[in-house]
């Protein structure tokens, strides 16, 4: 009878000993063995499994196992794929010798990456890590934050989707920091990445109530006066206009006042146009009662203007 080897390939991001069922039936239908000791190879002997660490090649393995119906090899966290390698050239080069079959334990769950960043960036945090990001704090960080934004934006609007892959990595890499530096935060106000991911979903959830509580809704109008009531109970503003980023770009800031205004049904004059900043706020008064954007429209309009610069500079459009 042909032996069986069953090459074992489980996720290292999934706590160790959590397989699926037919993963189980094969450790306890054959000899395990593993190149090396491990997380997955002590949680199965702690579930009665034996493991052999046999630090060989592939005719190692062979010997091994010898008359036996097969074997599991229990690879390793990169899958062993030289090992796996040779024993496959092994194999083809005599077919009767054994079977080679992958079996999967454990997959990655979606998101695994998002614990590998994490990763990452505490050991580029901790001692020994980058002397860079150690010397960061929120407030130095903070510039970098709005950069990596704007790139973001900037694929979005050049409509280039590898490009908005890569730019989101640099806008989660700056998320990741901050947590990161706010558990060095003393006297136990520090908080981590976990926090930030916690507080999140539970907002997703709260906010969400016709998805995770059964609330019935007739279109998204109603769905976003949801979200609104929702948010107002949970913040218990005292102004409309609590909780606007003042920080963003002043345009932006003055389009976003006079929406919270108008959402509040609140009747409050535009102040007299006589100086430029007063003129300014009349125009995003205008433009967003002709259902524009004053800030898209000053960008498009400066792009424009800057190509024209180009142009007579003898110099490509800008991308």
């Amino acid at each position: 009878m042909t032996s069986r080897i069953l090459l074992l390939v489980t996720s290292p991001r999934l706590p160790a000993g959590l397989l699926t069922a037919e993963a189980w039936d094969a450790v306890r239908a054959y000899p395990v063995f593993a190149h090396a000791e491990s997380e997955q190879a002590a949680a199965l002997r702690v579930a009665g499994v034996e493991v052999t660490v046999l630090d060989t090649d592939a005719q190692g393995l062979l010997d091994a196992i010898g008359d036996g119906p097969g074997a599991v090899w229990l690879a390793g966290p990169t899958g062993d794929q030289t090992f796996a390698r040779q024993l496959g050239l092994r194999l083809a080069r005599e077919p009767g010798l054994a079977e080679l079959e992958l079996i999967y334990g454990s997959w990655d769950p979606p998101g695994a990456r998002l614990l590998d960043a994490v990763t990452v960036m505490d050991r580029l945090v901790s001692p020994g890590g980058d002397p860079w990001k150690r010397a960061q704090t929120h407030q130095t960080l903070a510039p970098y934050l709005l950069e990596e934004s704007y790139e973001a934006y900037d694929a979005i609007v050049s409509d280039d989707p590898e490009a908005l892959r890569e730019e989101l990595g640099d806008v989660l890499l700056q998320v990741v920091l901050h947590a990161r530096l706010a558990e060095e935060q003393p006297d136990g106000h520090g908080w981590s990445i976990d926090d930030v991911a916690g507080g999140l979903v539970e907002k997703m959830v709260r906010r969400n109530p016709h998805v995770f509580a059964g609330e019935q809704v007739q279109d998204i109008e109603e769905i976003t006066a949801n979200w609104e009531r929702i948010k107002q109970a949970e913040k218990e503003r005292e102004s409309v206009l609590d909780g606007i980023a003042l920080s963003q770009p002043a345009l932006a800031l003055a389009a976003k006042i006079l929406h919270r205004v108008e959402r509040g049904s609140l009747s409050v004059p535009l102040p007299e146009a006589l100086d430029l900043g007063s003129s300014l706020l009349k125009v995003v008064a205008d433009a967003r009662a002709a259902g524009l954007d004053p800030e898209a429209e000053l960008r498009r309009a400066a792009l424009e203007y800057a190509d024209a610069v180009r142009a007579a500079e003898n110099v490509g459009p800008s991308e």
